[in-house]
Formats: C-alpha cells, sequence, structure tokens
C-alpha cells in the first residue's frame, strides 16, 4: 500500500485525488494546509485520516508518497523537504521555475532512491501513444498549431483590482508559467527540438504576462505556440500534413481528437474523458514508478527527460518573451 499525502486542497488536488482513488494499492492518508480549518474539512471531505498545518512534520509523518499543488514558487523547496525526508514526489507543473533546480531535484531523488515526477497530463495519457502512431498518416507535415486559451476564472476578480496568484508574478505565476507546458511539451515530444525560437507576451502593468505566442522553426516544419489566461479557445490544435490533418480539442487532455484526411474522410481517434480519470493515469504512472522500478525503468526515463526538455524550452521562451517571474529555483 503506497500511503500519500497531498500539499494544497484546491480543485486540482480534490482531482488527483478522485483519479488516484482508481488506482489499487494508492491511500490517500494525509492533508496539507496552511489553514487549520480548511485542513480539517478539507480531510473530512477526501477521507484522509490526517491533516497538517505544519508542513516539517508532515515530512517526518509516515507517508511514503507526496502530491504537490501549491502556487509555483513553492514548488522547489516543498519537492526538497519531502525528498530529503525519503518521499516520493509527484509535482504539479511546472515542478520548478527553472530546469537547473528540476534537475538538483532529480539528482536528489536519484541519490536517495525516491521517485521525483512531474504531473503533466499529457505525458501520461494512453493517448500519447495514439497521437503518434495517427502522424504517420499524414504525410508531410508542414506545420502545426498548438494552443491553450483558457480564460481564467479569475479573471473577473482580476479587473476588479484584485491580485489572484495566477496573475502573480510574484508567486512565479502568469500565463506562460500556467499554460504554456501544455503546448511545449507536446511540441518537443512529437516533433523534437527546434532549430530556432522566437516568442512574445503581453503584460499586466505589473509585469506578469496575459497572453503569449512563440514559433519553433524546423527544417521542414513550423509549430505556432498560443496560450492565453483572458480569451477563451473554442478552435482547438490542429497538426497539419499533405495527407491529412488532425484537430486536438484539448492539448492538455488529448481529448476528442479527429484525423481528416485528404479525401474527405474523419475518423475519430479518441473522445472525451473526464479530467480525473485523466489524472488518474498519472497517479497509476506514480505508483508503478514507486513500486515496480524494475519494470517501469523505461519509462520513468522517458517522462523525467521529456520533463527536463520542457523546463528548458520554457525557460528560453520566457528569455525571449521578456517574461521574468520571481525564481525559486
Amino acid at each position: 500500500m503506497l500511503k500519500y499525502g497531498v500539499v494544497g486542497t484546491g480543485r486540482i488536488t480534490g482531482e488527483f485525488i478522485k483519479g488516484a482513488s482508481l488506482v489499487p494499492g494508492m491511500k490517500l492518508e494525509a492533508v496539507y494546509s496552511r489553514s487549520a480549518s480548511r485542513g480539517e474539512s478539507f480531510a473530512a471531505l477526501t477521507g484522509a485520516p490526517f491533516w497538517f498545518t505544519d508542513l516539517d512534520e508532515m515530512a517526518r509523518s509516515g507517508i511514503d508518497a507526496v502530491y504537490i499543488a501549491s502556487p509555483n514558487i513553492c514548488h522547489y523547496p516543498q519537492s526538497e523537504l519531502f525528498l530529503k525526508n525519503g518521499k516520493h514526489v509527484i509535482c504539479e507543473k511546472p515542478a520548478t521555475v527553472t530546469p537547473d533546480g528540476l534537475a538538483r531535484l532529480r539528482e536528489l531523488a536519484a541519490r536517495k532512491n525516491l521517485v521525483y515526477t512531474e504531473a503533466i497530463m499529457y505525458m501520461f495519457s494512453p493517448v500519447r501513444n495514439t497521437l503518434k502512431s495517427a502522424l504517420e498518416r499524414l504525410g508531410k507535415i508542414s506545420g502545426a498549431r498548438f494552443d491553450f486559451s483558457q480564460l481564467s476564472s479569475k479573471y473577473e476578480a482580476l479587473k476588479r483590482g484584485e491580485k489572484p496568484n495566477i496573475f502573480n508574478r510574484e508567486v512565479a505565476a502568469g500565463c506562460f508559467m500556467d499554460l504554456g507546458c501544455y503546448c511545449v511539451c507536446p511540441a518537443l515530444d512529437l516533433f523534437g527540438e527546434p532549430a530556432a525560437v522566437s516568442a512574445s507576451s503581453g503584460f499586466l502593468p505589473d509585469g506578469t504576462d496575459v497572453y503569449g505566442a512563440a514559433v519553433f522553426d524546423y527544417a521542414d516544419k513550423q509549430v505556432a505556440l498560443t496560450y492565453s489566461k483572458i480569451a477563451q479557445d473554442r478552435c482547438g490544435s490542429q497538426i497539419l500534413g499533405d495527407e491529412g490533418t488532425l484537430t486536438i480539442e484539448s492539448l492538455s487532455k488529448l481529448t476528442n481528437i479527429r484525423l481528416f484526411t485528404k479525401n474527405g474522410t474523419v475518423e475519430t481517434l479518441a473522445g472525451e474523458t473526464e479530467k480525473h480519470v485523466i489524472m488518474g493515469y498519472e497517479a497509476k504512472a506514480f505508483y508503478d514508478f514507486v513500486t515496480r522500478p524494475e519494470f517501469t525503468k523505461n519509462a520513468y526515463r522517458d517522462v523525467s527527460a521529456l520533463s527536463m526538455k520542457t523546463a528548458a524550452a520554457m525557460e528560453k521562451i520566457r528569455l525571449l518573451a521578456g517574461i521574468k517571474p520571481e525564481k525559486n529555483e
């Protein structure tokens, strides 16, 4: 039995817990919140037997692993704390602000024979392999457009003059840090590292980015990445070939994917899947990495390498676009 705790009591944590409940062998043991009342109520809601307001105390407790879904700027120190205390860690994206920080945490985990992995839904979805196989049916691919533009539920609060965390560069947030990996990760996974990158962003007066775009140039194709937290995409993403076109409604979840051939046929490759089920794939992979290391070492190496490539590319895009989040590794 893998007893795990969670850091964070937001909606995403609830989805992970629901997904992990689909994995035999995973048991929610503890909840951390800075607020005692919130921690106690969230533990009661989710069935966790213990709750903590002291992170060091939770790290020294009897849990085997932890899922971290705190503000971005907290990811590195919290991951380091749990790893140093012998706990396996799965951390929400972006796992760290910098690729150097990610490399150090991976090295720490390796030294202590622990699993440390990033929670990006794309990397663990079984549809990822379906998507890769479908590329062969598109003929010569000359371009792609990957978009993750999602009107934030916190936007109205921002317009009222409030400062939600998700629009706060001081906690290493902002549009690109929140949504960029959903475009960058698939582009690198499907097409490799580009020959050249360009990028630009739009900013609030305080320097927090709210929308942006990047272009990956390859020898034979161009991939455009777009993202926004102040507007809602309705068209999804596309991969364009001379034999067909792939459309992807949700790039992060890899849902509602269709292949259009040049002769007019349409094939559905993936339908809709509830978010907690997709997060259950993350939880299952994490559980297998911990409990079956000899059988999953190649998969663990694969997702770890993709995380590192994504982190490095994201840092490059931030520099090109002038995005300057607070750096806390």
